[in-house]
């Protein structure tokens, strides 16, 4: 399979989707960004301002802390794929509702098996609920096991999936930076 080839049509499908209401408020649709080889993806909840106006993920100053903590432990954008569970913003930054989700949901699975990622790190409540759900995990709050490391074996083969605070957390309260690190020891 071309992965770029896929990757488009996943991309043009997203522009024309009309599954839920959010393309009608969108600038840009929100697809990922990042290597289609890359062994570590990260999920996020849904597109905010800025990403919205550039079509890209964690561009804001989300992005700027998920910048940080990619340095922190030695690896860049262009290593990774960085995506959301809903691929456009919904209005004034609020949570995705579960019918956007659903919505987009088809496209983040597609996303999952076309990079076929050795890591999932999710980023945020929603990321984590959705790919714990998918994956047969229990869902727990993200307070209890932000950092901590699950092992997952499907036909697939074997993987990981690692949930964490989204980074934004940092933005609002810098005390939370310093979790944010330790927690991301555990993605390299």
């Amino acid at each position: 399979m071309d992965k770029e080839l896929e990757m488009k049509k996943i991309m043009e499908e997203i522009e024309n989707c009309r599954m839920c209401e959010l393309y009608k408020t969108r600038s840009n649709p929100v697809v990922g960004d990042g290597s289609l080889s890359a062994d570590t993806m990260f999920v996020g909840e849904a597109p905010g301002y800025w990403e919205d106006q550039k079509g890209k993920p964690f561009v804001g100053r989300a992005g700027k802390v998920l910048d940080e903590l990619l340095e922190s432990v030695g690896l860049k954008r262009d290593e990774v794929y960085i995506t959301n569970v809903v691929k456009c913003r919904p209005p004034n930054n609020r949570d995705p509702l579960p019918e956007e989700i659903k919505a987009c949901s088809k496209y983040l699975d597609r996303q999952i098996l076309l990079i076929h990622p050795r890591t999932i790190v999710t980023l945020g409540r929603f990321a984590l609920s959705y790919i714990f759900e998918k994956f047969g995990l229990k869902e727990e709050k993200i307070s209890k096991i932000h950092g901590k490391v699950f092992t997952v074996s499907n036909i697939f083969g074997r993987f990981r999936i690692i949930p964490l605070y989204h980074p934004a957390v940092a933005v609002y309260n810098q005390n939370m930076k310093g979790t944010l690190l330790k927690d991301f020891k555990s993605v390299k």
